[in-house]
């Protein structure tokens, strides 16, 4: 009788590759690749949030809809402000939705200072997950927040008659812009939850910080009829890019949308960096 073939070795049977296998540690896995697993698995835990509880998403939309049912008619009715031919109410909506994206975000400090408190933020922290990560992820959560209260706007302003764009590029472009905006204001928020440390004190730096944010930008009237003091901190008002973009994405109207996807950019990116420096001091 022939002999059964032999089955070739597997790599597994080899002894020295067993061994170096042994003694060889796996490679930790690199920032960057771990970088966009937190910056989903936070985007999705906000998302479970509100498919829960909506509550939050219900009592947000009442303030965009009577800035839009109030004052937005009434002033086009006056038509005391230049708005460059377009009703006052068309001209205000992106205002009101860039408005509406930053409240949120703006207190969202007080989740990173209540998950100190409960013990979240220092298991986070001893995980491999570099920190510029937890706060990447944090501040993209933000953003996806802010973007499903400003599709609640979109749909109140276009139940108001308000002229808007439906071109799927330039909502794409929208949904940008109100990402990065809101990434921008909640890192600041969680800069100032690093320094003040107290839910109680950013609160009220989030109050005394959020009027001048919007009343300084171009959200409600153009930067030509501001005084000159107020146009100056209108240009380094990162809400003045955000409603610009909005502006001309939704609208039509001139805008330098490259430029405000640009700054909006740079200062999510500085947010994050600031963000980051500080969650050490946070966590102790």
């Amino acid at each position: 009788m022939s002999e059964a073939p032999v089955a070739p070795p597997t790599a597994s049977a080899d002894p020295a590759a067993a061994i170096s296998l042994l003694l060889k540690a796996p490679e930790p896995r690199a920032g960057w690749r771990l970088l966009p697993a937190r910056v989903i698995a936070m985007c999705a835990v906000e998302l479970q949030k509100l498919r829960h509880d909506r509550t939050e998403l219900y009592t947000r939309a009442v303030q965009p809809a009577l800035w839009l049912l109030i004052f937005g008619q009434t002033f086009t009715r006056i038509r005391a402000i230049p708005t460059g031919g377009i009703p006052y109410i068309d001209y205000m909506a992106p205002g009101i939705i860039a408005q509406s994206a930053m409240f949120i975000a703006i207190f969202y400090g007080i989740q990173i200072i209540w998950e100190r408190d409960a013990g979240i933020l220092n298991k986070l922290l001893v995980t491999p997950t570099p920190r510029s990560a937890l706060i990447t992820g944090k501040a993209f959560a933000a953003g996806i927040k802010s973007l499903v209260q400003a599709i609640v706007v979109v749909v109140i302003a276009a139940l108001l008659g308000v002229a808007l764009t439906w071109n799927p590029l330039k909502l794409l472009g929208v949904a940008a812009v109100v990402v990065l905006g809101s990434a921008f204001f909640s890192c600041l928020s969680m800069t100032i939850a690093g320094i003040v440390l107290s839910r109680d004190r950013l609160m009220g730096f989030g109050q005394a910080i959020t009027m001048p944010l919007f009343f300084g930008s171009n959200a409600l009237y153009p930067v030509s009829v501001m005084p000159g003091w107020l146009q100056a901190v209108s240009k380094a008002n990162p809400l003045s890019y955000e409603v610009d973009a909005l502006r001309g994405l939704l609208l039509g109207t001139h805008a330098h949308v490259a430029l405000d996807f640009g700054v909006l950019a740079v200062a999510a990116a500085l947010g994050i960096a600031a963000a980051s420096s500080l969650l050490g001091r946070l966590a102790r």
